[in-house]
């Protein structure tokens, strides 16, 4: 039999952009023929394993757009280490119904109770639902916005940020912000209210929050955004980290 055909189908389907068809459709024919199975089902089938893994293609996008430091889900979070944290509440942030409704999660506790861990689990399950993510630092986030601005592409930037369905700020008040960066991570989250869901997480708690900011008028009007429409993560306790390198060591015998 001449290869003419299959070769002109394999470039159509590459010019369709189908390369799961392209990939899968000699075996499965064979097997559906083995099962007898008509035409019909046959494409049912190979176009369902084209979907399933444009899918599969497209959350891998997101979560490498997202730019996660690591990709973790909330499988993995040990919730019987931070017995504080309300699991239930955690569980039903991972639906991401609150990404849509454009609400707010803050995340508060000291370092090592798995503030990060639960941010990039929240944040993996609205890759998974079809939605864009940002994550970045609030250093790392204040010194990009402030770079832009003295390169004149700070519009561009907070179009960009503004544009994600949930951004997450990961480590706010792990350093105090200069007044101009203070005020520019202001004016983001003042874009975003309502507009777009934010995730944050800090080691202090609300009324700390002038240490970083500098301003007790900047900071008040910052969390009367924040907090107009919010979930609120107790993540008080223990280490999570220092517990689990505690864990990982052998006993001492000697």
């Amino acid at each position: 039999m001449s290869e003419a055909p299959k070769i002109l189908l394999a470039h159509h389907l590459k010019t369709l952009k189908l390369p799961t068809f392209l990939r899968e459709y000699d075996k499965l024919a064979r097997l559906c023929a083995a099962e007898g199975q008509d035409h019909v089902q046959f494409l049912a089938r190979l176009v369902e394993l084209e979907l399933i893994d444009r899918e599969r293609r497209m959350i891998e996008r997101r979560i490498k757009a997202a730019r996660f430091p690591a990709v973790k889900s909330l499988d993995s979070f040990d919730f019987k280490a931070i017995p504080k944290l309300n699991k239930m509440q955690v569980l039903e942030l991972a639906r991401c119904e609150w990404v849509e409704r454009r609400e707010n999660v803050i995340a508060l506790g000291p370092s090592g109770t798995g503030k990060t861990h639960v941010a990039l689990g929240l944040g993996l399950a609205a890759c998974q639902k079809g939605l864009a993510v940002g994550f970045t630092t609030a250093a790392a986030l204040v010194n990009e916005l402030m770079e832009a601005r003295d390169e004149r592409r700070l519009l561009r930037l907070q179009k960009q940020m503004v544009g994600y369905k949930l951004l997450i700020i990961d480590e706010l008040g792990f350093v105090p912000l200069s007044k101009t960066g203070a005020e520019l991570l202001f004016e983001l989250i003042s874009q975003r209210y309502e507009r777009g869901a934010t995730l944050i997480t800090s080691n202090l708690p609300f009324d700390e929050w002038t240490e970083t900011f500098g301003s007790e008028r900047l900071t008040g009007a910052l969390l009367d955004r924040l907090t107009h429409h919010v979930s609120i993560l107790e993540m008080n306790g223990e280490s999570y980290r220092l517990a689990q390198s505690r864990a990982r060591k052998p006993s001492d015998n000697t």
